[in-house]
C-alpha cells in the first residue's frame, strides 16, 4: 500500500513503512490522483499562471507531463482536474470549469463528452465555493453517474450520450421552501455507490445527506445518528458495507461540530449513523475534508487528509483511525495505490 497526498503546494508518498517522499510538483496545486488501464498513475495539477496539466509515472516517483491533456480550447477555461475514473480500456476525467472527458489511449490524448459539457442547462450553472467542478464520477455498465458542484447529480444510461439530472428530492442550496424548485442549483459534495447493487447511491449534499435506491431518480434524506448533515465526505468501503461521512456544523462554519474531529459510519445503508471506531485527537480539532481527500480502496482501507495537513488512516474499516506522516500543507486529494 502506498498512498499519495495531494497538497496546495506539491505532492507527496507515504509508503507502507510510513516513510514520506516529496514534494513531488513543487509550485502545483495537486487536486485528483488516478491510474490508467495499463497501470500508470496519473496526477491532476493546477496552476493560476499555467492551467491545468496531467502528469504520469509507471512507479509513484518518476513523473512525466502528459502532452494533451483535456481542453475547451478557446470556448472555456480548463483550470484543474477534479476526478480521474477508470474502466475497462477508458478513463473518465472530470475537470474545471465543469465538464467530462474520456480518454481511449491510456490517457495520451482525450475527448470532450458534448453531451454533457454542452447540456441544455449549461448557461444556467452556477459555481459553488470551490468553484464549478465536475468532481466525481461513479459508472456501471452504459450508466455513468458525475457530481458537479453547484449543478447537481447527473445521469447517463446510453455511455454519456445524453444526460438527465438527477435531483428529485434534495433541496437547491439556498431555495425557499415554497418556491418552486430550479432545474440545477444542487450543490453536490460527494456520491457513492454500491457495485454489487450500482442503482443505490449515497450523497452528501450542501443541504444533508441522501440515499437513492433507484439510480438517483429519487433521494430521501438519512441523518439519524449524525450530529450535522452539513460536510464533504461520502465514501463506502465495499468489503464491508460500511458508509462513511465526516460532519462539519454548517457551511457558514466549516469545523466539526464542537471540535470533535471524527468520522461516523453507517453499518445499515444509512438508515443510522454512529462515530467510526477509536484513535479519534482528544482535544477540540478544527479542522476538515475536502470532497477529493478521502478514499477508500475496497478492502477496509479508507484515508482522509484534512485541511490542516494531517492524514487519518483506518485498514479495518473504521474499527480504528491512525495519524500518519508529517503536517502537510492544505490536503487536496488523498488515493490509495
Amino acid at each position: 500500500m502506498q498512498l499519495a497526498i495531494g497538497t496546495e503546494k506539491g505532492g507527496y508518498i507515504i509508503d507502507e513503512g510510513g516513510n514520506v517522499r516529496g514534494p513531488l510538483f513543487p509550485g502545483w496545486k495537486v487536486s485528483s490522483f488516478g491510474r490508467t488501464p495499463a497501470g500508470d498513475y496519473l496526477a491532476g495539477l493546477g496552476s493560476n499562471w499555467f492551467g491545468a496539466a496531467i502528469h504520469r509515472s509507471p512507479d509513484l516517483e518518476n513523473w512525466t507531463q502528459v502532452e494533451n491533456s483535456p481542453t475547451y480550447g478557446e470556448s472555456r477555461d480548463l483550470n484543474q482536474m477534479w476526478a480521474f475514473h477508470t474502466v475497462d480500456d477508458r478513463i473518465y476525467a472530470g475537470v474545471a470549469e465543469a465538464g467530462l472527458f474520456y480518454s481511449d489511449d491510456d490517457a495520451n490524448s482525450w475527448t470532450p463528452v458534448p453531451g454533457l459539457n454542452d447540456h441544455r442547462t449549461r448557461p444556467d450553472w452556477q459555481p459553488g465555493f470551490g468553484g464549478l467542478c465536475a468532481h466525481r464520477i461513479l459508472t456501471a455498465g452504459d450508466t455513468i453517474w458525475i457530481g458537479i458542484s453547484a449543478v447537481g447529480v447527473f445521469r447517463s444510461d446510453d455511455g454519456g450520450e445524453t444526460w438527465e439530472l438527477k435531483n428529485d428530492g434534495v433541496s437547491a442550496a439556498g431555495q425557499p421552501e415554497d418556491t418552486p424548485r430550479p432545474e440545477v442549483g444542487y450543490c453536490v459534495h460527494n456520491l457513492d455507490h454500491d457495485p454489487d447493487d450500482p442503482h443505490r447511491l449515497w450523497r452528501q449534499d450542501h443541504v444533508g445527506v441522501f440515499r437513492s435506491d433507484d439510480g438517483g431518480d429519487a433521494w430521501e434524506r438519512i441523518e439519524d445518528g449524525l450530529p450535522a448533515g452539513f460536510g464533504f465526505v461520502m465514501r463506502r468501503d465495499h468489503a464491508s458495507g460500511r458508509l462513511f461521512v465526516l460532519p462539519l456544523e454548517a457551511d457558514v462554519n466549516r469545523v466539526p461540530v464542537e471540535g470533535r474531529f471524527m468520522a461516523y459510519m453507517s453499518e445499515d445503508g444509512g438508515d443510522s449513523w454512529v462515530p467510526a471506531g477509536r484513535g479519534w485527537p482528544e482535544q477540540p480539532t478544527f479542522t476538515s475534508v475536502l470532497r477529493g481527500a478521502v478514499a477508500a480502496d475496497g478492502s477496509g482501507r479508507v484515508a482522509l487528509g484534512t485541511t490542516g495537513g494531517k492524514v487519518w488512516l483506518t485498514q479495518d474499516a473504521g474499527d480504528s483511525w491512525t495519524e500518519l506522516g508529517p503536517t502537510f500543507p492544505r490536503i487536496e486529494a488523498v488515493a490509495i495505490f
